[in-house]
């Protein structure tokens, strides 16, 4: 059985009052986020949006519910990151948990990757 195409995220909620703040400063370090709502390979994005969120609260048992509002986000890895069909360096990811780590007070996520198909970043036209 062959696996289908996947890219490796972090899915984390964010307080939606720094989420172009986070999303900024992941932008400069070639981490891409990407709200859950809008992702392109949602199909249905609000409804997958309450689902992830419910779903990371619930596991949390309480421990998240300042979250209950919060944007859920993927965070996927640019091409800076990428060696060919390698894995991640273990510096992409250090990176992205150093950068989140200083926004402690403002989103909720677990050291871990998970997989979504891929997300494609629109190349731009030259005119």
């Amino acid at each position: 059985m062959l696996r289908h195409p996947h890219e490796n995220v972090a899915t984390v909620l964010v307080d939606p009052r720094v989420l172009e703040d986070v999303e900024l400063t992941l932008m400069e370090l070639d981490l891409r986020v990407w709200p859950v709502r809008t992702a392109p390979i949602c199909v249905d994005g609000p409804r997958t949006e309450f689902q992830v969120r419910r779903r990371l609260i619930m596991q949390k048992r309480g421990a998240w519910d300042d979250a209950a509002e919060w944007v859920p986000v993927w965070i996927s890895f640019g091409d800076s990151w990428r060696r060919g069909a390698d894995p991640l360096p273990w510096e992409a990811h250090q990176t992205l948990w150093r950068t989140l780590e200083g926004y402690a007070d403002h989103v909720r996520y677990q050291k871990r990757l998970g997989g979504v198909r891929p997300l494609e970043v629109p190349a731009e036209r030259v005119s």
